[in-house]
């Protein structure tokens, strides 16, 4: 047994090895445009936790405070010039950050085609497409594709040989239970970054339909105050960042760049995929030719449901809250149990 077991190790490193060894420059490029990508996430994610901060640092007026502001400035500054000096290292060919586990993955992805035509590819590249948009999004199913292909095979096979090693030093029980559970671990953890993409979409609809009400109430007062729709959406769309503001951004960047209104809000429904925006988009579409009476009562109409909705919305989550807390709740009562019933068990049982 302890043989086989060795033997399929040895043969998964192999595999991995010439994988490894028929990656090209493509894949190369392909995976530090992934990184960059990565990076430029990584900013964004900086600055808007530098924003919260600032809001909490406004607290405070002292000598402390400013001294506080002080030291998370140099330290925003040193954690972004890191990340823009791996991406300059990156776009001149540097390679160095790039994960090379992750390597094989794209081997094996242009060695069998089928993979690339899978439901699994179809669903990542899906979902790429509306967090990175039509530009960004292959390049992000490639590499997650990737990982998911290449990890597993490693990752098992070292599991393996640790097992193995484990059961000829004699200790055979841990040498099974670093087979069994390693083995499944490595495979749980491949399927949480697949999941985590499902996981970031499902967050970010959810946020866009959390947004929408206050977004089409705006567009609805701005529209009946006499303002056109271009202008008015554009006011809109800058007044915030959030993910909903964002994406109108994008539609009105499009706009301005002689992009017809017909493909800007059709792209627009397609990055955000929510019920709510797709019935906005397409309201603006149809009337179009008709000017700001009939869309502004279209808009006053699809607020009062967004708000009404949203309402519906926070008492579904807040059902889903205490469901949720349903469990701590009855562990903290047998707590409470045990702690009262262990003292009057042991004075009977000293009677």
């Amino acid at each position: 047994m302890l043989i086989i077991v060795m033997i399929i190790s040895t043969l998964l490193v192999i595999v991995w090895l010439i994988l490894l060894s028929r990656v090209t420059k493509e894949d190369w490029i392909d995976a530090a445009c992934s990184k960059v990508l990565s990076n430029f996430e990584t900013i964004e994610k900086l600055r808007q936790n530098d924003k919260k901060a600032k809001e909490k640092l406004k607290e405070y007026n002292d000598l402390v405070g400013i001294g506080l502001r002080a030291i998370h400035k140099t330290d925003l500054e040193q954690k972004i010039k890191k990340v823009e000096s791996d991406i300059t290292d990156l776009q001149q060919g540097d390679l160095k950050s790039v994960n090379v586990i992750t390597m094989p993955g794209y081997a094996l992805l242009r060695e069998v085609e089928a993979i690339g035509k899978g439901s699994v590819h179809k669903t990542i590249m899906t979902n790429c497409y509306e967090l990175y948009g039509k530009k960004y999004a292959a390049c992000k199913t490639k590499n997650l594709l990737a990982r998911l292909l290449s990890f597993p095979i490693i990752g098992v096979a070292i599991m393996l040989m640790l097992g193995a090693i484990m059961a000829g030093i004699g200790n055979a029980s841990a040498g099974a239970a670093i087979i069994a559970i390693g083995s499944i671990l490595v495979l749980v953890l491949v399927y949480a970054m697949y999941d985590e993409l499902s996981d970031k979409v499902k967050k970010r609809r959810s946020a866009i339909s959390r947004q929408f009400p206050n977004v089409v109430s705006k567009l609805a007062l701005l529209v009946t105050s006499g303002m056109i729709m271009d202008r008015a959406w554009k006011e809109t769309a800058f007044s915030q960042e959030n993910e909903l503001y964002k994406e109108m951004q994008k539609a009105s960047e499009e706009l301005d760049n002689l992009v017809t209104p017909e493909v800007a809000y059709s792209n627009f429904i397609n990055r955000c995929n929510t019920k709510e925006t797709a019935k906005l988009a397409s309201a603006i579409m149809q009337n179009l030719s008709k000017g700001n009476a009939e869309i502004a009562k279209l808009l006053k109409d699809m607020a009062r449901e967004a708000w009404h909705e949203r309402r519906h919305m926070a008492k579904r989550d807040a059902e889903k809250a205490n469901s949720k807390l349903m469990i701590p709740t009855m562990l903290l009562f047998l707590a409470i149990l045990v702690m009262l019933m262990v003292p009057v068990a042991m004075n009977f049982s000293s009677i």
